[in-house]
């Protein structure tokens, strides 16, 4: 997909005092194509951003004079943030854990003015897997998927890993079949995602996020793996985002749209 970037874009962080908001600012600092001219978290109220002369704000109530907001919060506080670029016919860009269907559905209603991509994981990398194990799927008749990440992380499984069952599941002629009718233990044999593929959740501490898909038919076996070790590997796909939200159409799923891919 070509992306036509407008001049130059200001910018609105929302939790700009965690982990990915924090460094979201740095990259959108340093980026010659926008500017970060807001930065809110309940967090830090009051702080100077990095390299800039931005305090921290704990709330807003207006986004006038922003492009594109980019929200690294929590699913119900983002929600909200989102109701208000909306409202003021601003671009949005999510990388909040835990938005749902439910949630995604809302976000239809309310984007009409303006456009919004929720982006499960900002990794090119976990995309290009995710595109790679589609391609590999009608070859194998067992799939299973195995996701790491930092001890710190909420939710399970990852929404990286359910958006790859959904993608293997939509190439395979049936769901797959599971032979395991004795469990010793409950959940030994992973949760059941699309396509009854088994998502097996790891939480560790010294990790990142990181991803397995395994396949397997008579005589051999492949597996995609995706590491990301730092979080600086998200940054050229949350400035893809930002640069590429405009030209998008209502609201998008995944960075994959804005990839040819």
């Amino acid at each position: 997909m070509a992306i036509w970037v407008m001049a130059n874009l200001d910018v609105g962080v929302f939790g700009a005092a965690g982990k990915m908001g924090a460094i979201t600012c740095q990259a959108i600092n340093n980026s010659d194509s926008m500017t970060l001219c807001l930065g809110v978290d309940s967090n830090q109220v009051g702080t100077l951003i990095p390299n800039t002369s931005l305090q921290i704000q704990g709330t807003v109530e207006s986004l006038e004079g922003i492009d594109v907001m980019v929200d690294f919060t929590v699913a119900e506080a983002a929600m909200e943030n989102l109701k208000l670029a909306a409202q003021a016919g601003v671009h949005a860009v999510v990388g909040t854990s835990g938005i749902n269907e439910e949630h995604v559905a809302e976000l239809t209603k309310i984007f009409t003015k303006s456009n919004c991509i929720v982006v499960p994981n900002f990794s090119i990398s976990a995309i290009l897997l995710m595109h790679l194990s589609e391609i590999a799927t009608p070859y194998f008749s067992t799939i299973e998927i195995i996701e790491f990440h930092h001890n710190n992380k909420i939710d399970a499984p990852s929404g990286t890993a359910l958006a790859t069952a959904e993608k293997i599941s939509q190439n395979m002629t049936e769901d797959l079949r599971d032979p395991t009718t004795d469990l010793a233990l409950e959940g030994a044999r992973g949760a059941k995602a699309q396509g009854n593929i088994p998502i097996h959740s790891v939480r560790m501490e010294g990790m990142l996020a990181h991803q397995e898909v395994i396949f397997g038919t008579t005589g051999q076996t492949l597996t995609i793996r995706q590491d990301s070790s730092d979080r600086s590997s998200f940054m050229p796909g949350v400035l893809l985002a930002i640069k590429g939200v405009p030209n998008l159409t209502g609201v998008n799923i995944g960075l994959e749209t804005l990839m040819d891919v």
